[in-house]
């Protein structure tokens, strides 16, 4: 027998018997178990009304148009069984192939010539590249070089300079000259100057 288990009260799925089917109610619909509706308990189903003569007319038309159908199947596939059987082992085989031939040989041909053209649009593009390495190489060189004579020219107006400057210079053979000089001479470094760099002040050696 089955019995109605709620979800509502759980403990009675436990302690109910192992013989017995669990049947689960759903809410909002019948179990096998429950009555007519009251309101359907008189309610006689009735098949809807059929006119004879438009049963037969349909009848013959529906006959009629799955023959035509079948009829049109099979012709197509007649046909399209035919146009097979001549691709693959009629007149057309043969002349498809010599078609396949001829394009795989002209492909081939215009395979040979685009790699012929792009050979020789490589070995331009690399010519090109070496020729403009090699510009830049040498550009690279003469500046190097232009730098170098530069640098040996400014060290040397540099060491004329120093060697200009160094006659100047006080050393043991001059060096009881340049003391009689400051004397002879003295210079006063006690002054002060203005914004514009003159000198309004100035005190007086003693």
């Amino acid at each position: 027998m089955f019995q109605i288990i709620t979800r509502s009260n759980p403990v009675i799925r436990l302690l109910a018997p192992r013989g017995a089917v669990l049947v689960e109610a759903i809410r909002g619909r019948k179990t096998r178990t429950d009555p007519k509706a009251k309101s359907k308990e008189g309610r006689i189903k009735t098949p809807p009304p059929v006119d004879p003569v438009e049963m037969v007319v349909l009848r013959e038309r529906f006959t009629e148009y799955d023959l035509i159908m079948r009829a049109l199947r099979l012709e197509f596939k007649e046909e399209m069984l035919r146009k097979r059987y001549e691709e693959e082992v009629g007149s057309l085989a043969e002349e498809r192939a010599k078609q396949e031939a001829e394009e795989h040989r002209s492909l081939m041909t215009w395979n040979q010539e685009e790699n012929l053209r792009m050979l020789k649009i490589r070995e331009l593009r690399v010519q090109k590249e070496v020729e403009a390495a090699e510009v830049k190489k040498t550009e690279a060189a003469i500046l190097r070089e232009q730098a170098m004579e530069s640098f040996v020219k400014e060290k040397g107006e540099e060491i004329m300079r120093i060697q200009e400057e160094a006659k100047s210079f006080i050393n043991l053979e001059n060096l009881d000259q340049r003391i009689e000089e400051a004397l002879d001479n003295p210079k006063n470094y006690n002054f002060a100057i203005d914004k514009d760099g003159r000198v309004v002040k100035r005190t007086v050696l003693q």
